[in-house]
């Protein structure tokens, strides 16, 4: 490997914690990987990772030169774009992650534009409604639909997707159609739990003061993906309470049906985390800055607590 390749996967093997996966993401055996890291403890005179049988583990001076190495591979990247004034002059591989109905009905019929503006760019697009590990599976950025928990990512706020509630004309003609809360006693809600045998939610909505409130209900089915939710509500197994933006054109057609519009759900903040960097790559900037665009008009625009405790694009989560 040559300097670079082996700084490369240096990172990577600090970040996996493994020179298998690391390997495996890097596409080359794991030999010269774990060659390429004793030539380069040699060359530093110092040892950097602690090897076990379970676990590879940065030293001290392996944290440090971990931290270093970051900077400089995002120094390297500026540089060798530093002259790149054309955006189709973009290069390299590009890794996301994204829920699957946010790809689906908002990202992926997009995509093709973004792609004519940077033919040189290698999109891995991972579409999966599991809270990926950002570092460890080597994303560059992911979005995120929902509340952010504690981590060390950067987090830039897009907005907040409004929720509705809805059924199939079908389960409303058998169950009736619920004009108050009370009413929900009744009715069956799809439970969405991830992971599945998580401890089931119920009915939300927020009052007049925007205080939100949960009011359990029985449902027969629970379900983890945002497709299965979906399909269910269209099979006319229970109410549903999901974001417009990925329900509008089931609404369009009269495929499902709006109900109890004054009990809503709370808005589902989005964001998109990366991770905490000097320097950003620009090929990273440009699919963010373009995301977030693409977004605009399914988003109202974020929270002042969100704001506020983000410092717009610019803070750690949460």
């Amino acid at each position: 490997m040559n300097p670079i390749e082996t700084l490369h996967a240096f990172v990577r093997v600090a970040e996996l914690h493994s020179f298998t996966q690391a390997a495996e993401q890097l596409g080359c055996p794991k030999a010269s990987v774990s060659l390429a890291i004793q030539q380069l403890e040699g060359q530093v005179g110092t040892r950097l990772l602690l090897r076990t049988t379970r676990r590879v583990q940065l030293t001290p001076d392996g944290a440090l030169f971990y931290e270093r190495s970051k900077d400089v591979l995002a120094d390297l990247d500026e540089l060798q774009g530093l002259f790149r004034q054309q955006p189709e002059q973009l290069s390299g591989r590009l890794r996301v992650d994204m829920p699957v109905s946010t790809a689906r009905n908002l990202v992926l019929p997009r995509l093709p534009e973004f792609m004519r503006q940077h033919p040189l760019l290698k999109l891995e697009l991972s579409c999966t409604d599991r809270r990926v590990d950002l570092v460890r599976e080597g994303f560059d950025c992911v979005l995120r639909v929902g509340r952010l928990e504690e981590s060390g990512l950067v987090a830039r706020p897009l907005g907040q997707l409004a929720q509705v509630n809805c059924a199939s004309p079908a389960y409303l003609q058998a169950q009736g159609h619920p004009q108050t809360l009370a009413d929900l006693a009744g009715h069956q809600l799809v439970h969405y739990q991830s992971p599945l045998g998580a401890r089931g939610g119920g009915w939300e909505w927020c009052d007049e003061r925007g205080q939100c409130h949960t009011l359990p209900m029985q449902g027969a089915l629970s379900v983890n993906s945002t497709e299965a939710y979906q399909a269910a509500c269209l099979a006319g197994l229970g109410l549903i309470q999901a974001p417009l933006a990925g329900l509008r054109p089931w609404m369009d057609s009269g495929q499902l049906v709006e109900v109890l519009p004054r009990y809503r759900a709370p808005p589902l903040p989005v964001s998109l985390l990366y991770p905490h960097r000097r320097q950003l790559a620009r090929r990273v900037q440009v699919f963010m800055d373009w995301l977030a665009g693409v977004l605009i008009p399914y988003v109202d625009g974020p929270s002042d607590s969100a704001r506020s405790a983000s410092q717009s694009s610019n803070s750690m989560v949460p």
